[in-house]
């Protein structure tokens, strides 16, 4: 076992001291740790699996195969500027706070709370998005189990709320659990996509189709023509390159995080652009019948079960889940971080509850509750839509994006005040800087269109009511009360840290050094 330098140890805790405050979490993630969670989050055994058949429906095959590059593309930009901000204000705070110093408090505050929105969607997406492959899963096996109708949303719920409390359970177990299973996840993520793509591919019978069927199927069974299908098709690649801004809210618990915050960020959306595209490849070269395959429970397990047999294709099916259980964990462990942030600056109601510090663990119990209450909420109207699960996953895409390119576009009209960090884009800054915010404003009216037609009450797409009833609570809110009394991010502290040895560290096993 090894200690981190007392160097390094002073370094971080005078970057956090000169931000305002003091080290109250354990700073106990290396580089690969960081990295891991991001990447965890991002989940290409998520995201991709889970909204698999939304693209078919939508978009056919080209959804994956051409719409996931264009997005991966696009996304990178946004993830270049967010890394060259992480790396000049590395705490917890992350996305908010940069907005605050970049653009004042009610510039912070908005954010604050599009990324603690985003960041709910987001849990309870992924965790959701679970529950309806365990849901599947447990169909192949028991066909009476409900797998559809209202009995089938009541059983997918209750399996949602059990996912829910066990990565609750987990995160309140410490940052060294949370690490390691971030750790152990981000090796799963990669084998699995190799194991996954290694059988299909390999030791499935001969193919059926040739390889143009990936790229030229664009045959939308959403009720819009085939352009616009491929337009809302895109939510499968966008919605999974969300998170990634998890590697700067667990700053505060990461060595050297002015390095490894940016290096985690961006690392997280390359590996995951890669691998989400070999792993999607596979799969779209491996249905047996497209058609069959778009009427089935679970495209995913159909496919693999039909290709490989129910044996194999189902051993297969359990790596993805574990992995999306992996992904949702990490999620309550970001999303929780986040809310404490935000709470210590007082900027949220109940502030004094949600900032508390569990003194033996080191983790903000009463943070984690939140987010854990507040994503089984979000999940409730799926009792009642046939559509919800996309509907929460557009809500998590418009919020997180938001929160992202906020302190991105101002970072770009004000220059001047934010400092040198250690990461910096040079003179490609201004160019990624706006075609981030431009992409970020396409994809915000993109996702709020109808995802079915004919539109009605059923399949409406609810996202814009839950964006507008935000706006119409957050601003009169803003003006009436908060504008008096939130004033950003506050100093806990003012004196410089004297520091021997952290005594928050603790003793890991040495990381894989993503600055090395």
């Amino acid at each position: 076992m090894a200690r981190h330098s007392v160097e390094q140890s002073r370094h971080d805790e005078e970057m956090l001291h000169k931000l305002g405050y003091r080290q109250d979490l354990a700073r106990a993630m290396g580089g690969f740790s960081n990295f891991a969670i991001s990447f965890t989050i991002i989940s290409i055994l998520s995201g991709c699996l889970t909204l698999f058949s939304f693209g078919l429906t939508s978009a056919g095959t080209t959804a994956a195969s051409i719409g996931w590059p264009i997005v991966a593309l696009c996304v990178m930009p946004v993830a270049l500027s967010m890394a060259e901000i992480a790396s000049a204000y590395p705490t917890a705070g992350g996305l908010y706070y940069w907005a605050s110093k970049l653009g004042g408090p009610a510039w912070g505050w908005f954010t604050a709370w599009f990324n603690l929105i985003g960041q709910v969607a987001i849990t309870a997406g992924i965790v959701y998005g679970l529950s309806i492959f365990v849901d599947a899963l447990i169909n192949q096996f028991v066909p009476g189990f409900p797998a559809s109708g209202h009995a089938g949303a009541i059983a997918t719920l209750v399996i949602y709320a059990i996912i829910l409390l066990i990565g609750a359970f987990l995160n309140f177990a410490g940052v060294n659990v949370v690490s390691t299973l971030n750790s152990i996840s981000a090796w799963w993520h990669m084998i699995g996509v190799v194991i996954i793509v290694a059988a299909v591919l390999f030791f499935a019978p001969i193919h059926p189709h040739p390889w143009h069927f990936a790229y030229t199927t664009n045959q939308s069974s959403s009720g819009f023509p085939n352009w616009y299908g491929f337009l809302i098709g895109l939510l499968l690649a966008q919605y999974t390159f969300t998170g990634y801004d998890a590697s700067a809210h667990v700053s505060e618990e990461t060595v050297g995080a002015d390095k490894n915050a940016p290096r985690g960020i961006i690392l997280s959306v390359a590996v995951s652009a890669i691998a989400g595209y070999v792993l999607l490849m596979g799969l779209v070269f491996a249905i047996p019948d497209l058609t069959k395959t778009m009427d089935s429970t679970n495209p995913v397990l159909y496919i693999l079960t039909t290709r490989l047999g129910v044996s194999i294709g189902t051993a297969l099916f359990i790596i993805a889940l574990c992995a999306q259980f992996f992904c949702g964990t990490a999620s309550i462990t970001a999303n929780s971080r986040m809310i404490y942030a935000f709470a210590r600056d007082r900027g949220m109601p109940g502030w004094k509850k949600w900032s508390k510090i569990n003194k033996e663990k080191h983790v903000p119990t009463n943070a984690i509750w939140l987010a854990v209450v507040c994503a089984f909420i979000l999940a409730l109207p799926a009792l009642f839509s046939t559509v919800i699960y996309a509907a929460v996953t557009s809500i998590a895409t418009i919020g997180l994006y938001v929160a992202y390119v906020t302190p991105v576009f101002l970072r770009r009209i004000h220059p001047e005040r934010m400092p040198q960090g250690s990461f910096q884009l040079g003179k490609w800054g201004v160019f990624l800087g706006w075609w981030s915010v431009a992409w970020v404003i396409f994809i915000c009216i993109l996702f709020m269109l109808p995802t079915v037609g004919p539109v009605t009450l059923s399949n409406f797409n609810f996202t814009p009511v839950v964006l507008l009833i935000v706006f119409a609570f957050l601003v009169p809110w803003w003006f009436s009360s908060v504008k008096n009394w939130f004033h950003g991010p506050i100093r806990e502290i003012d004196e410089e840290p004297s520091v021997t040895t952290n005594q928050l560290q603790l003793p890991i096993g040495a990381p894989l050094k993503l600055d090395e």
